[in-house]
This record gives structure tokens, sequence and C-alpha cells, in this order.
């Protein structure tokens, strides 16, 4: 899995100001334990080319980014410190170039058509917007792929994203990842509360892939079977029945098939605002999915199956 693969299954970017190059693998440490597996260390302090060193040696399962990198020399300096990928907050030609010949992933700062033009030149597809909320948001992000959509920009919006807002920015197709300090914040570091920091990563993590239950499937021999059952929860509950081809729903939550599916007993169904995300969560956990039953839509995962049943029921993910 390269570098851009990694950040996009991961979906959040920790920005961390580190004032204490000490604190940084305890820093990381945390992220991790919340579900989070990658950090961007800013060269805003002068701790900041230790701290990479630090989490490289210490936290060797993180990936470890440089982030505010201005020039460079600060991007040979954070790279010989171990730094697996670089930000800039704009899109410095120079670092570019390097890092291009180098092989290292470089992601810019693009928030006009001209930089975005500029990007392009180099064959970056994946940059970021930042600050994110000051240049419109997701509207600025939608605003801006219209055009570009055919080249295949994906964006890493940054500054102004919180738990708040972050549900805003998790099921669109053009958001590679969003970044932020909200997770990990530089006054949580200086006072060791690194439990509050891997709170802080599971609840981002939670909101970011937003697994709801969406419907339950029961499982029927056939189609006469399927309506009559329809019948009954309609009598019970005055549920509307919507006939389908293959399946009948009572409301939008009971689906009840006309023949035996997947499942002994029938199926979950749990939407969730990105798949492939959610399968590299899933799979953290060793929960194994069955890639034969993927759906695709425009190249879009929309559904697959998990490989073993939860107490008798199929359970596959649904693109929200």
């Amino acid at each position: 899995m390269d570098v851009l693969e990694q950040i996009g299954n991961t979906g959040i970017v920790p920005v961390v100001v580190i004032e204490n190059a000490e604190d940084a693998a305890d820093a990381a440490k945390a992220l991790f334990d919340g579900g989070i597996n990658l950090i961007e260390i800013t060269l805003r302090t002068p701790a900041g080319i230790e701290a990479i060193r630090n989490i490289r040696k210490k936290v060797p399962e993180m990936l470890v980014g440089a982030g505010t990198v201005l020039n460079l020399d600060k991007c040979k300096e954070a790279v010989d410190a171990g730094a697996q990928f670089i930000v800039s907050p704009g899109i410095n030609s120079e670092i570019v170039r390097w890092c291009i010949e180098k092989q290292m992933t470089v992601i810019p700062g693009c928030v006009t058509p001209t930089e975005i033009d500029t990007a392009l030149s180099f064959g970056l597809k994946v940059l970021k917007f930042f600050p994110a909320e000051v240049y419109g948001g997701i509207k600025g992000c939608a605003a801006l792929y219209g055009p570009y959509q055919s080249a295949g920009i994906k964006f890493i919006p940054t500054g102004g994203i919180s738990n708040e807002n972050l549900s805003e920015f998790a099921d669109k197709p053009y958001i590679h990842a969003v970044g932020g300090s909200w997770i990990c914040k530089t006054n949580d570091i200086k006072d060791h509360k690194y439990q509050t920091i891997t709170d802080n990563a599971r609840k981002a993590v939670e909101i970011l892939l937003g697994f709801e239950v969406a419907h339950i499937g029961i499982n029927q021999d056939d189609g006469e079977e399927s309506i009559s059952l329809a019948h009954v929860f309609n009598n019970a509950f005055n549920f509307p029945i919507k006939e389908g081809n293959s399946s009948n729903f009572v409301s939008d939550a009971i689906e009840i098939t006309k023949s035996n599916f997947l499942g002994k007993n029938g199926h979950i169904a749990v939407k969730t605002n990105n798949i492939p995300r959610a399968i590299v969560f899933l799979k953290r956990k060793g929960i194994e999915i069955d890639m034969s039953t993927m759906k695709l839509k425009d190249d879009r995962i929309i559904s697959v199956y998990l490989k073993d049943e939860f107490g008798g029921f199929a359970v596959h993910l649904l693109q929200k």
C-alpha cells in the first residue's frame, strides 16, 4: 500500500504541533491506539524535526509526515529525519520537483484553479485544501472539483475541521482525507493527556465512518411467502409495503427476500460513509470481507458482504 492510499484509507490526518520532541512518540502511540495510524508533524517549532525522528524510531507502525514545509532545506531535513510524506501550505515548485525526483510523496496546498493547474502539470492529484473553512469548506471543495473531476483530483481539507463538521466531508468522493489539530492538541500533549488524545481519535474515526443500521433482511423461499410476510407486518404495524423484483420492503427498515440469500436467517445492512475505508477499519479488527460479493457503481464500491455471519445473519456494508 503506497503512502497516498494509506492516507485515504485512514481518512484523517492529525496535524500535530510538538514543543518537546520527547513527547512525540507518546502522542503518536495515543493516536494509534485510537485507530489513526498516521501523523503530520508540523515544522512550526524547532522540535518538529527531532519529533519525526523519535516517532519513526519508537512507533514504527505509524506513517509520519512533515507539515508546514516552506522551503527545500526544511524539506530535505525532514526527509533525512524519516518523514514519509511532505505537506506544504502552498505549492512550492522547488519542493515539488525535488520530491518527485526523490520519489517522495508530496501534498501541496491548492485553493485556486491556477494552483490546481500547476499541481496537475507535475502529475499531482491529491492536494491539501488550506485553510479549508476560510476558502468555503465543503462547498469550496465541491466547486473546484467540478471542472477538474475528469482530472481525478482529490482534496485533503485542513483548517476549521472538527467533530462538529467532520461528517460533511466524510462521504464525498472528492475528499481523500481530512486534516486538523482538534484530535491531538498541543496542550494535551504538554499535559500528557494521552488518553484524551486516544478518545478524541476514536470519536473522530467513529464520525468519519458513520456506521448505522440501514435495514434488516428476512429470508423467504419465494415471492408468495415474501409478500405474505410483508402483509403480516403491514397488518400489525401499518408499515407501508414497497414491492421489488428480488425482495419486498416493509417501511425502509425491513427487507423480505423472495429467495433464500446469504445468511441462515437473513442479513443486516450497515451504512457507512466510505466502504473502502470501512473495509480497512474492519480488517484491522480481524474481520474478513467477502470481496466476491462487491457491487460497483461508477467505479465506486456501493455494497459488499462480510465473510462471516453474525448470529445467523449475513452482514453487508452499504455506501451512503
